[in-house]
C-alpha cells in the first residue's frame, strides 16, 4: 500500500510541555513514556528537547482508566469493556523544558499553542513546591486559556522506606491544586515508572473530552490539538517531522 493512501496511526495530535525548576526530572518522565527506559545520567536540558508517544482516549480505554485491580477479583486489570466505538487515538508531542532561569526566555516562548502541561516538582525538594505558582503563572500569561495543567510529584520512590526523604506531602500538593485550578495531583517515579503513564493520559484524556466538547478549532495550530484534515476523509495526515520546531506552534 502506497504511503498516499495510508492513514497514520492517530487521530489527533496534541502538544503538551513539561514545565518546573531544574533537577525535577522532567526529562526522566519525558524519556520513560516515550522509550520506556529510565536514565540514571542526563544532562541538564538546555532550551528544549522533544519527545512523543500515540496513546488511546476516549471508550473503551478509557473505562479503565483509575479502575481498582482488585475490582475483579483476581489482582489484574479488567477486561475493558465491550464497545462497538472505535478507538481513538491521539498523538502526545512532548516538549521537555529547561528549568533554569537562564533559559526562561527561550522556554516561554514554547508554551504558545500548548493544549496541555505537566508542572513537575520534586517531593523531596520543598524549593521546587515552592516554584510551581511562579511557573503556572507564566504558563497562563503566555499559553491558551483552555491548557489542561496537572500537577506532578516526582521522585515518589524516595518517599519510601525508613530513609523517606519527601518534603512536600500529599495533602499540600491537592490542596495547592485544588485552590489553583489543576485538574488533579498525581505523583510519579521516573525511576519505577510509577504513576507516569497516569499523568500523561489524565492530561489525553481531558484534552479529549475538550475537542469533543468542541472547545478547540482543529485548524488553528495555536490551539495546541490537529484533527483529521478537511477533506482526507480519515485520520491526521499532519507529519511531525513538517513542522518548524522553532516556531512555538502546535506539535
Amino acid at each position: 500500500m502506497s504511503s498516499s493512501t495510508s492513514s497514520p496511526p492517530w487521530d489527533y495530535i496534541a502538544k503538551l510541555v513539561c514545565i518546573g525548576d531544574s533537577g525535577c526530572g522532567k526529562s526522566s518522565l519525558t524519556i520513560r513514556l516515550c522509550e520506556g527506559r529510565f536514565s540514571p545520567q542526563h544532562d541538564v536540558t538546555i532550551g528544549v528537547e522533544f519527545g512523543s508517544r500515540i496513546v488511546p482516549v476516549g471508550p473503551p480505554h478509557s473505562k479503565t482508566l483509575g479502575t481498582s485491580s482488585a475490582a475483579n477479583g483476581d489482582g489484574g486489570l479488567p477486561d475493558p469493556p465491550k464497545s462497538d466505538a472505535q478507538q481513538k487515538h491521539m498523538k502526545l508531542s512532548l516538549w521537555d523544558t529547561a528549568g533554569q532561569e537562564t533559559y526562561k526566555s527561550v522556554t516561554r516562548s514554547y508554551f504558545r499553542g500548548a493544549s496541555g502541561a505537566l508542572l513537575v516538582f520534586d517531593i523531596t525538594r520543598k524549593q521546587t513546591f515552592a516554584h510551581v505558582t511562579d511557573w503556572l503563572n507564566d504558563l497562563r500569561q503566555i499559553a491558551e486559556p483552555d491548557i489542561v495543567v496537572i500537577l506532578v510529584g516526582n521522585k515518589a520512590d524516595l518517599a519510601q522506606g525508613e530513609e523517606n526523604k519527601r518534603e512536600v506531602t500529599v495533602a499540600e500538593a491537592e490542596e495547592w491544586a485544588s485552590n489553583n485550578g489543576v485538574l488533579q495531583y498525581v505523583e510519579t517515579s521516573a525511576k519505577s515508572g510509577e504513576g507516569v503513564e497516569l499523568a500523561f493520559m489524565k492530561v489525553a484524556e481531558r484534552i479529549f473530552d475538550n475537542i469533543n466538547a468542541g472547545k478547540y478549532d482543529l485548524n488553528d495550530r495555536r490551539s495546541g490539538v490537529k484533527g483529521p484534515t478537511p477533506g482526507m476523509g480519515g485520520r491526521n495526515q499532519v507529519k511531525l517531522g513538517d513542522q518548524n520546531k522553532g516556531s512555538g506552534g502546535c506539535c
